[in-house]
């Protein structure tokens, strides 16, 4: 089957939703894991439209809790495909917190999640589509995209640091 590369607009997924009191903590903040599981829905979907087919989450990097979201605020999750490796897609997650009136607006979160493309038959993995970045932001989260994959997998232990090749030559440019 022949993958036709895709471009980044084609799968963008936008999702809204309101911090209610069963998802808050004691301080009235949103949850944490409340947050997640939102990343982790909307980056599933965006990796889906981009794959065309079901996928599983195989990797979060690390997210950090900049700013709080409280009750009653209106959340938006924004996902967009940043690099297709062979059979994984990265996604770009950002999160934004306002008021119910669209004001006090600030980015509140981002994280970049991976996902596996699986074959709808066996559930195993299976090539995926590459990605057409055009926009300045897009290449350059596509670039950085292959540092990110080795460190993901040189912290796995699925990689050896010494084979690292993009982050060697990261390394070797500051040393020069």
């Amino acid at each position: 089957m022949e993958l036709k590369p895709k471009k980044v607009n084609e799968s963008k997924t936008t999702m809204t939703e309101m911090v209610m009191p069963n998802d808050t903590n004691p301080m009235g903040n949103l949850m944490g894991g409340n947050l997640l599981r939102w990343m982790d829905i909307i980056g599933g979907i965006c990796a889906g439209k981009h794959c065309e087919r079901h996928v599983v989450t195989a990797s979060v990097d690390n997210v950090s809790f900049t700013k709080p979201i409280r009750l009653g605020d209106v959340v938006t999750l924004e996902a967009t495909v940043t690099r297709a490796f062979r059979t994984s897609v990265e996604i770009y997650v950002e999160v934004f917190a306002s008021d119910i009136k669209g004001g006090n607006s600030r980015r509140s979160n981002h994280a970049y999640y991976t996902f596996v493309g699986l074959d709808e038959e066996n559930g195993k993995p299976i090539p995926v589509p590459a990605v057409i970045p055009l926009t300045e932001i897009e290449q350059q989260r596509f670039e950085g995209a292959q540092r990110r994959r080795e460190v993901r997998l040189i912290l796995s232990g699925r990689m050896r640091p010494e084979d690292a090749t993009d982050l060697k030559a990261l390394f070797q440019a500051v040393k020069a």
